[in-house]
């Protein structure tokens, strides 16, 4: 679940069965598309032990967006081809077409 956080628009947090972490958002038109969403339950499914991954309920913005992204451990980004949002568990090579939307905050990795 994702709900934004008013009093630090680049912020969310991400509730995970009974934790709460907190994500900073990055300042790209995508990311802003993603947190103006409702608050969401999005039901979470591994892909290839990398990263997991769900729908979301409308396509987001890529305008400015680079034409893709190498991500790290807590990235969260937004596949554009797919439409879906990806919480990454592990790092991983350049993709085309993933536009990163922020990151999880370190302390919440260990």
């Amino acid at each position: 679940m994702t709900s934004r956080d008013d009093t630090a628009p680049s912020t969310i947090r991400l509730r995970v069965a009974a934790s709460t972490v907190t994500a900073m958002l990055a300042d790209t038109e995508t990311a802003r598309a993603f947190a103006a969403l409702p608050p969401l339950t999005l039901v979470l499914e591994d892909f290839h032990g990398t990263e997991k991954i769900s729908d979301l309920p409308a396509r987001l913005t890529t305008a400015g967006a680079p034409a893709g992204h190498t991500p790290v451990r807590g990235d969260l980004a937004y596949y554009a081809p797919w439409g879906n949002f990806a919480n990454f568990d592990r790092d991983f090579g350049y993709s085309a077409g993933l536009i990163h939307l922020g990151h999880i905050d370190a302390e919440a990795l260990d």
